[in-house]
């Protein structure tokens, strides 16, 4: 699995919509869809401070690790 994004997790508990965030974070819905699914190479950690502002929370709480199978 490696890195695992709980992005929706984090929306659903602060009852966020992701084109809100989106909003809020100043990034396209696509960007952050691509983000959320996972899919992402990499994210800016201005990006990643932007979410966590805007969510109240700390990185830790969107990105975890997982060892693969």
């Amino acid at each position: 699995m490696g890195i695992i994004v709980n992005l929706d997790i984090m929306l659903a508990k602060h009852g966020m919509k992701s084109n809100e965030l989106a909003e809020k974070i100043g990034i396209t819905t696509a960007n952050l869809s691509i983000l959320k699914t996972g899919k992402a190479k990499a994210i800016r950690f201005s990006t990643l401070e932007a979410i966590c502002e805007a969510l109240d929370c700390q990185p830790g709480d969107i990105l975890e690790y997982s060892e693969e199978k």
